[in-house]
């Protein structure tokens, strides 16, 4: 665990989705080839995984694991990029997570939960509600057997701060889904926000363009407009699923400084 009240954050590419680029930017043509991010935040209090990126299924028969979603998504994932291997590369033992924030319920984000077997998993209350409700789920494209994974749930209503010393907190950033979620992380450098499905891109935000499809579009733009706020005053965005801005992010065993 981190040193002298210290934090420390890291970044693990846990496999590629290929997709349409108008899943991400509406309009555009193309197909896009984007990270699967997820996050360790190695606090003095515990450690925090933010999104758990594919099921390891995946690795070997993405058409049965992922069912429509394989016919949409080209996936390169590969044994040992699955979010506990990751872990594991970087001497962390994934059942000594503690706590594990699911940014919202899609597979590239919830795939490897069942991996984290002893956290609690913190949630917007109201993504976990639709979560619960089928035709929620269908419409939203989640598939339970993902978090359906009889985890301890801290079902959270806004922002919320995981240990009470404003450095790892929850940012209610609804639009993609009902209850998606962000997460602002507190370096000695200053704030990240890993923004997660609420900001796939650098042109998401530069251009304000969302993707052809949002549970809430105005939502989504409403938030936008936040994090841009954000980051015109001094606060990185770590975008969704920007391969190019990815590049830039030093990825584990090398900490986000």
């Amino acid at each position: 665990s981190s040193r002298d009240g210290e934090l420390q954050l890291f970044a693990l590419t846990c496999g590629w989705l290929t997709g349409p680029t108008a899943g991400f930017l509406a309009g555009e043509p193309g197909r896009l080839r984007v990270p699967v991010p997820c996050f360790l935040v190695d606090h003095p209090r515990g450690l925090v995984l933010f999104d758990s990126g594919l099921h390891p299924d995946t690795q070997h028969d993405p058409a049965t694991r992922l069912g429509a979603a394989a016919r949409v998504f080209t996936v390169e994932f590969h044994p040992g990029e699955e979010v506990a291997a990751r872990l594991a590369a970087l001497g962390v033992d994934a059942a000594r997570i503690a706590l594990l924030v699911n940014s919202h319920l899609h597979f590239d984000h919830t795939g490897g939960n069942a991996g984290i077997p002893n956290a609690r998993l913190v949630i917007q209350r109201r993504e976990w509600e639709a979560g619960q409700d089928p035709d929620l789920a269908r419409r939203n494209f989640y598939d339970p057997k993902d978090y359906a994974t009889g985890h301890d749930v801290l079902a959270v209503d806004g922002e919320h701060d995981l240990f009470g010393d404003g450095r790892v907190v929850c940012l209610p950033t609804y639009g993609h889904t009902p209850g998606h979620q962000s997460l602002r992380v507190r370096l000695a450098s200053g704030p990240v926000v890993l923004a997660a499905d609420a900001c796939y891109l650098r042109r998401t935000l530069d251009d304000l363009r969302l993707p052809a499809t949002a549970h809430d579009p105005a939502a989504m733009l409403a938030v936008l407009h936040r994090l841009r706020a954000l980051r015109a005053a001094g606060t990185r965005i770590v975008y969704g699923h920007d391969a190019a801005d990815w590049a830039t992010v030093p990825q584990a065993p090398a900490a986000l400084t």
